[in-house]
């Protein structure tokens, strides 16, 4: 199974330049004025231009851009939490959570300038294992 993560934003460049600035993807194909594909990650991301107020869902609901939740999210491991929280910051996410320290590394929770939520994560040498059982 090949795994294709779809990020909707309202605003191409905004989404282009939010993406590669904050997390130092780079642009792989681009698919018209309605998408492009970063890459650098460890599956590609596509930036889809979806107009906030468009149909989202076959049972109605529409596309907000305001600040949202959702169960299903993006963690992005990086080797340096702090440079990479400033980077974030400095493109145009907002920290909400963190840094926080866990057994297995640390975490803080973002929103991206277009309501999605994500979390920087970084890893100790043991990472996961350190709470991991049988």
């Amino acid at each position: 199974m090949q795994l294709l993560v779809n990020i909707d934003v309202p605003d191409f460049e905004a989404g282009r330049r939010f993406y590669t600035e904050a997390l130092g993807l780079t642009e792989g194909r681009r698919f018209g004025e309605g998408g492009v594909e970063l890459l650098g990650g460890s599956s590609a991301i596509y930036l889809l231009v979806k107009p906030s107020g468009s149909q989202a869902t076959a049972n109605g609901a529409v596309r907000d851009y305001g600040r949202h939740w959702t169960p299903v999210h993006l963690d992005l491991v990086v080797d340096d939490l702090d440079a990479a929280l400033v980077r974030a910051r400095a493109a145009g996410a907002v920290l909400e959570r963190g840094p926080v320290d866990a057994a297995w590394g640390r975490i803080a929770g973002l929103a991206d300038p277009f309501g999605n939520g994500f979390c920087l994560l970084s890893f100790t040498a043991s990472g996961y294992d350190a709470v991991a059982t049988p």
